[in-house]
C-alpha cells in the first residue's frame, strides 16, 4: 500500500510541476497526457519522445512521465526495466531537476516492484509445473480406478458362478452394503438410507433404517425404484419393542434402486439420506445384487 501510494504521489507532482517548459512544449505535454488518460499509452510515449528531441530542457518531465507510463499498471505493455531506464537516465542527465528526488524513490520502488514480480513468476511458473504433475497423476488415478473396477468385477463373476451368496451386511455408520459367502467378500456398494439414519426404526414413519437380524423375504420386479428386495422388517423384537412403546411398527423395508425416471443422478444419490428408512442402491447395483441374492438370503443392519 505503502509503495502505491508513493505511485500515485509520484503521478501528482506531473501535474504540480507543468508549466516548467515552453509553449511549444507545453501544448505537446497536453497532447501526450490526453493520450495516455485515453489508454493510448504507445502514441503518449512517442509524444513525449518528440519532446525530448525538440526541447531537450523539458526532457527531464517527458522522461518522467515516460517512466511513470512504462510501470502504470494499466498498461498492457507495462515495463519496469524501461520505466527504470526512464527515471536512471534523468537521475543521471538532470542532477538539478525538480523531479530527481521523485525519480530515486521510484526507483527504489521499482527494484522493489520487479523483485516482487520476479518472485511471483518463479511461483506461478512452479504452480503450473505441479498443476500439469497433478493433472498427469489424477489421470493415472481415473484409470487406475477403471482397471480396479474391473478387476474387481472379473472376481465377483467369477466367485458369484459357484453359487448364489449366504449373507447380505449393512453398515449404516459406513454407508455401506456388503455381499458376502461363506464369510468371504465379494463386493461392496456405497449406499443411501432413511432420511432419519441414527438409531434403529421404531415405528410407522419415523424414517429410520432398521437395525437387527432379517432375510430377504421378496422381490418386487415392477417397483416404483426399479427393483426392489422386501426385507422380514418387523422381526419379533422390533414388534415387541413398537407395542412397548404402543406404536406401529412400520413395514415395507426394501433394498432398492433409484426412484423411475431418475436413474440419470447414478452415485450422485449417495450424498444424501433420502429414503423413507429402505436400503438404496444404483439401478445397476440393485440388478446385480439381486441376481446373486435369493430369497431367504440373511440381512445383517449393523448401526
Amino acid at each position: 500500500m505503502r509503495e502505491r501510494g508513493l505511485f500515485c504521489v509520484c503521478m501528482i507532482m506531473t501535474i504540480l510541476l507543468y508549466g516548467c517548459s515552453g509553449f511549444q512544449s507545453r501544448s505537446t505535454f497536453e497532447e501526450a497526457n490526453a493520450l495516455f488518460s485515453q489508454g493510448n499509452y504507445n502514441a503518449s510515449l512517442d509524444k513525449y519522445g518528440e519532446i525530448i528531441e525538440k526541447d531537450p530542457s523539458a526532457g527531464d518531465r517527458a522522461l518522467f512521465e515516460m517512466g511513470i507510463i512504462h510501470a502504470y499498471p494499466k498498461n498492457g505493455l507495462k515495463d519496469y526495466q524501461k520505466a527504470l531506464d526512464c527515471f536512471q537516465k534523468l537521475v543521471e542527465e538532470y542532477p538539478g531537476s525538480g523531479y530527481r528526488q521523485d525519480s530515486e524513490r521510484m526507483i527504489i520502488y521499482l527494484g522493489h516492484a520487479a523483485a516482487k514480480d520476479a518472485t511471483i513468476a518463479a511461483q506461478q511458473q512452479q504452480l503450473d509445473a505441479l498443476r500439469h504433475d497433478l493433472d498427469g497423476k489424477q489421470s493415472e488415478i481415473v484409470t487406475l480406478h477403471t482397471r480396479i473396477k474391473a478387476l474387481e468385477q472379473k472376481v465377483f463373476t467369477f466367485a458369484t458362478q459357484k453359487g448364489p451368496i449366504d449373507r447380505i451386511l449393512i453398515e449404516k455408520k459406513e454407508r455401506r452394503l456388503t455381499l458376502l459367502s461363506k464369510g468371504e467378500v465379494l463386493k461392496s456398494y456405497r449406499i443411501a438410507l432413511g432420511g432419519n439414519p441414527i438409531g434403529p426404526k421404531e415405528r410407522q414413519g419415523d424414517n429410520k433404517t432398521p437395525e437387527g437380524t432379517y432375510v430377504i423375504a421378496a422381490r418386487n420386479k415392477d417397483s416404483r425404484y426399479h427393483l426392489s428386495l422386501h426385507i422380514s422388517y418387523p422381526n419379533e423384537k422390533d414388534k415387541k419393542r413398537a407395542r412397548e412403546l404402543g406404536v406401529s411398527p412400520g413395514g415395507n423395508i426394501m433394498i432398492h434402486g433409484i426412484k423411475n425416471g431418475l436413474s440419470w443422478v447414478g452415485d450422485g444419490h449417495t450424498e444424501v439420506d433420502w429414503t423413507q428408512g429402505c436400503i438404496a442402491v444404483t439401478d445397476e447395483e440393485i440388478e446385480e445384487i439381486a441376481k446373486v441374492a435369493r430369497n431367504g438370503t440373511l440381512v445383517e443392519i449393523r448401526p
